[in-house]
C-alpha cells in the first residue's frame, strides 16, 4: 500500500455541502441591505457630470445619485432645466429587455413638466440638450421605488429608459 490520501465518496459529498451552505450565506450578507442607508447625493445637472458635453455612443457615467446616463446621439442647445416643460420620446423597459411603455408604439411625443415626473427623469434629461438621444437606467429609489406603479411596474424596479429630447417648452 502506498502513502497516497483518498477522498471518499461521504468525505466529498460533505465537503460540498459546506462549501455551499458557505457560499448561501456570502450571498445573502451582500444581498442584506445596510442598516444605516447612505445620505442621499444632490441630482446632477449639465455642469455637474464631468466632459458630459463630449459623450457620445456608448460612453456612460454613472451619477453620484447612482443613475447610469449612455449618450447615444448629442443634441445641441440648452440644456432644460427641471422647472421646464420638455418633449419627448421615449421607450421603457426593464433590465431584461421587457417593454412597459413606449411613446414610439403611441406615435406621438409626449410633453411634461420636467420637475413632476419621476426623479430619475428630473435628473437624467436636464443632460441632455434637444436633438440628443441618451439611454439611462434608474436605481429603484429614483423611480417608483416601494410603491411600483399601477400593477405594470412592480415594486423596487430598476427601469431602462430610452429618451429622445424632442425640444424644451411645449
Amino acid at each position: 500500500m502506498n502513502n497516497r490520501s483518498f477522498i471518499t465518496g461521504t468525505h466529498l459529498m460533505r465537503f460540498l455541502h459546506h462549501a455551499w451552505s458557505l457560499l448561501g450565506l456570502s450571498l445573502v450578507a451582500a444581498c442584506t441591505p445596510p442598516s444605516n442607508p447612505p445620505a442621499a447625493n444632490p441630482p446632477a445637472t449639465a455642469a455637474s457630470v464631468p466632459n458630459i458635453g463630449s459623450l457620445t455612443g456608448t460612453a456612460k457615467v454613472t451619477t453620484a445619485s447612482g443613475i447610469v446616463f449612455e449618450s447615444v446621439q448629442t443634441g445641441s442647445g440648452p440644456s432644460p432645466k427641471a422647472t421646464d416643460t420638455v418633449k419627448v420620446h421615449y421607450r421603457g423597459t426593464f433590465p431584461d429587455g421587457r417593454e412597459f411603455d413606449s411613446s414610439y408604439k403611441r406615435g406621438q411625443p409626449t410633453s411634461f413638466p420636467l420637475n413632476r415626473v419621476i426623479p430619475c427623469w428630473t435628473e437624467a434629461v436636464q443632460l441632455m440638450k434637444p436633438g440628443g438621444k441618451a439611454r439611462i437606467t434608474c436605481p429603484p429609489q429614483l423611480a417608483y421605488g416601494e410603491r411600483g406603479a399601477g400593477g405594470v411596474i412592480p415594486p423596487n424596479a430598476t427601469l431602462v429608459f430610452d429618451i429622445e429630447l424632442v425640444a424644451i417648452g411645449s
